[in-house]
C-alpha cells in the first residue's frame, strides 16, 4: 500500500516524462495545418499517438516500473487491481492536427479503479497541472481551487463528446443535457478535450462540466484535479462516481446539488 509520500517523490518523474512528450508534439505542431480526408485524418492521429506514447511508457514504465500499462487511450470501464498508468498521449489530438491549440498530454496513476497522482501538459502555453490524491491540486506550483459560486444561473458550465462514433442514444442525452443546461445556466460551451475543460473547472474559471458514455483517459485526470482542489464529483444523478459508471459531473462544490437536479431529468 502506497502513500502519499511515496507520490510526492515520483510527481517530478512523471512531469517531466509528460513535458517531455509534450515537447516533441509541439514541435510535430503547425497553425497551417489543413487535413482534407478522413485518411489523412485517422493517419495523422495515429501519427501523433505513436511518436508520443512511446516516449511516455518509456519514461513511466522507468518511474515505477510495477504498474501495468492502458494500451489503448479509448478504453473504458473497470481495471484490474493494482496500479496502472493512464495517458492520452495526445489529447484532443483532432485539434492538434487541424492546427488548433487546445489539446495536452496527460499521464494518470490509478491504484486499485481510484486515480492517485495525475500530470496535465498544455505544450502550447507551458502549463503543467499537477494532484496527488489527499494533497491538493496544482497549476505550475500554485494551488488550485474550485469555483465559490452559488447560483447555477451565474455558472459556466460545458459537455462534449468522449470520443467520435458515439450511439445515437448517447448522442439524444448530450442533446437534451445542453437544452436543459441553457434553461439553467449562464452559458454553456460545448467541446473537446474532456480535460481541458476539467482543468478549468478545478482551477474555478467554469464551474459545472458534465459528459455522457466515458472513456478512462479523458476523466481521470481531471476528476483528481478537481476533488483535490474542493469541487465534487458523481455521476449525472449524484451517486458516486467510479470507472464502471455510465455518466459524469464535476461540478463546484456549491452547484453540484443544482446541476444534479438538472441533469439527473435526462433518462
Amino acid at each position: 500500500m502506497k502513500n502519499i509520500t511515496d507520490d510526492e517523490a515520483l510527481l517530478p518523474a512523471v512531469v517531466a516524462v509528460t513535458q517531455a512528450a509534450g515537447s516533441h508534439l509541439k514541435s510535430r505542431f503547425s497553425f497551417d495545418s489543413r487535413l482534407g480526408s478522413g485518411d489523412e485524418i485517422v493517419a495523422a492521429i495515429h501519427a501523433n499517438d505513436a511518436e508520443s506514447s512511446g516516449l511516455l511508457r518509456e519514461g513511466l514504465k522507468k518511474a515505477r516500473p510495477g504498474a501495468g500499462w492502458v494500451e489503448d487511450e479509448l478504453e473504458v470501464g473497470m481495471l484490474p487491481p493494482g496500479e496502472w498508468w493512464v495517458t492520452d498521449p495526445v489529447e484532443g489530438n483532432i485539434n492538434h492536427i487541424h492546427g488548433m491549440a487546445d489539446w495536452c498530454v496527460t499521464a494518470t496513476l490509478v491504484r486499485d479503479n481510484t486515480p492517485v497522482l495525475t500530470v496535465v501538459n498544455l505544450p502550447m502555453t507551458g502549463d503543467t497541472y499537477t494532484a496527488i490524491r489527499g494533497g491538493g491540486a496544482y497549476l505550475d506550483g500554485v494551488r488550485l481551487h474550485a469555483s465559490a459560486k452559488t447560483k447555477l444561473d451565474a455558472a459556466l458550465v460545458g459537455t462534449g463528446q468522449a470520443r467520435p462514433g458515439e450511439d445515437r442514444e448517447t448522442h439524444r442525452r448530450i442533446g437534451q443535457s445542453v437544452i436543459a443546461m441553457l434553461a439553467g445556466a449562464l452559458v454553456l460551451r460545448v467541446s473537446v478535450p474532456a480535460t481541458l475543460q476539467l482543468i478549468q473547472v478545478a482551477a474555478g474559471r467554469m464551474d459545472v462540466f458534465w459528459q455522457y458514455s466515458q472513456v478512462r483517459s479523458g476523466l481521470l485526470a481531471g476528476a483528481l484535479l478537481v476533488q483535490e482542489a474542493g469541487g465534487r464529483i458523481s455521476d449525472t444523478h449524484g451517486r458516486p462516481w467510479s470507472l464502471a459508471s455510465g455518466d459524469f459531473l464535476a461540478a463546484a462544490a456549491n452547484l453540484h446539488a443544482a446541476s444534479v437536479d438538472v441533469l439527473s431529468t435526462i433518462a
